[in-house]
């Protein structure tokens, strides 16, 4: 059986271990600080020992389809080149780096953000067919705004286009793994998903988009390796009939592993942006805190309508209770039917579920939250004892004020103080067995 010190093969690029951050909202923007930034926010993890860093989404136009206030965007060739001071960073450690691909169709701040819609009003979201009846219904209650551009045929191969043209320049920069943002409801999801997808030319099949996608890329970027996240949408309410099935997003997998992609990230999720995505308590901390509450009201159109937010955020804690290892069903089916690398994420915690699932679920293991409280957790996983274990406590107080462009950080004071402890003793230093030589 693999251990996570194991290096891995990805379209033959070889990762040090099996460990890896998985991808996080940076809030970095594209300011001038935006490379400090990112710098700030990822080299910990490569210098700690990750084999595999995952940068958080980036959107691949210069307009529209941000899902979350301080998303990057790397339509612009002249801002990515400067990104190479993120890839020179994390190769100096000896680890790899991927940039994430995103549109958010739908899901953009466009939609949501009642600030954002009143500051850019001639914003329409990217739609793959005309919104469903839920989302409808919560457009004319005034929760979310549609001005909708269904793309056309055509237009479908020019933003395919842009995911190829956004990762010829990320690997002119010196990223070494273009990942597409395939679940968490973006465009991709939007495709595959039959909640979204109506269509009635040639991306009626959702899969056909990842493989114009996948086309795109090899034509610009050659031969990076490529991987996304495939969507089971197994959380949705149950009066969304028109879902994925475990079944099928195992079909997809093989469909995509067929046509070249070089690792999959299978994940369990909804058709909905909500807590099937994190999991765990309600972050009533962050809810209650006094200096967001501006912030929220600005995000969901005043403080009357930030309260049913809250609470709609609390019913949804109690649908979406924390689960260890959420996705690792999923990731065995599709690792059963697949000669590709399969990458799991989702509600890993310690190092003895790691071991148990590399091999029989999975081939690389990733977290996300727990690195906003421990920046330098692999230094703590690697060569570790089974009983190590994260510190984070899966409450979300880090997550909520991202609405509000916050950074997403740790701001629970018993965590923050157990890491504080850990760092006085030395956890967070790199054993020299991991050292690069």
């Amino acid at each position: 059986m693999p251990r996570l010190e194991d290096p891995l093969d990805i379209g033959g690029l070889t990762v040090p271990n099996r460990l890896y951050r998985a991808p996080l909202l940076e809030c970095a923007g594209n300011g001038d600080d935006a490379v400090e930034t990112l710098v700030a926010d990822l080299e910990p993890a490569a210098a700690a020992g990750a084999g595999l860093v995952c940068q958080g989404a980036t959107v691949v136009r210069g307009d529209g389809g941000c899902a979350a206030p301080g998303m990057t965007r790397v339509h612009d060739p002249d801002f990515v080149t400067g990104l190479s001071a993120l890839t020179d960073a994390i190769h100096a450690h000896g680890g790899t780096i991927a940039i994430q691909l995103e549109h958010g169709g739908l899901r953009s701040m466009e939609t949501w953000h009642a600030g954002y819609r009143a500051a850019n009003p001639g914003l329409q979201q990217l739609a793959v067919s005309r919104p469903p009846w839920p989302l409808r219904l919560l457009d004319r209650l005034g929760f979310l705004s549609y001005d909708t551009r269904v793309l056309s045929t055509g237009e479908v191969y020019e933003l395919a286009a842009d995911f190829g043209r956004s990762a010829a320049y990320a690997v002119d920069a010196g990223y070494d793994v273009v990942h597409l943002a395939g679940a968490n409801m973006g465009i991709v999801q939007q495709f595959l998903s039959p909640f979204y997808n109506r269509r009635t030319d040639e991306f009626a099949d959702g899969v056909r988009f990842l493989e114009l996608v996948h086309d795109e890329i090899r034509e610009r970027a050659g031969n990076v390796p490529l991987m996304t996240k495939v969507p089971a949408e197994t959380e949705a309410p149950p009066f969304v009939r028109a879902r994925l099935s475990a079944a099928e997003a195992v079909r997809i997998c093989e469909r995509l592993a067929h046509v070249g992609y070089d690792a999959l990230v299978p994940v369990n999720a909804s058709v909905f942006w909500d807590m099937s995505i994190v999991r765990g308590e309600f972050p009533a901390r962050a809810w209650c805190d006094e200096q967001y509450r501006d912030g929220y009201a600005e995000a969901f159109g005043g403080r009357a309508r930030a309260v049913l937010v809250a609470l709609g955020n609390r019913v949804e804690s109690l649908a979406y209770d924390f689960e260890p290892a959420w996705n690792a069903t999923l990731c065995r089916q599709v690792r059963e039917r697949v000669s590709v690398p399969v990458l799991a994420e989702g509600g890993i915690r310690d190092r003895r579920e790691m071991d148990r699932l590399l091999g029989r679920d999975c081939d690389m293991v990733g977290m996300a939250r727990p690195f906003y409280a421990e920046p330098e957790l692999p230094a703590r996983l690697l060569n570790a004892s089974q009983e190590t274990r994260v510190v984070c406590e899966n409450c979300n107080n880090c997550a909520v004020p991202q609405a509000t462009g916050e950074s997403g950080v740790c701001r629970t004071p018993e965590v923050l103080r157990r890491a504080g402890e850990l760092r006085k003793v030395g956890a967070y230093e790199r054993s020299s067995r991991s050292e690069v030589e």
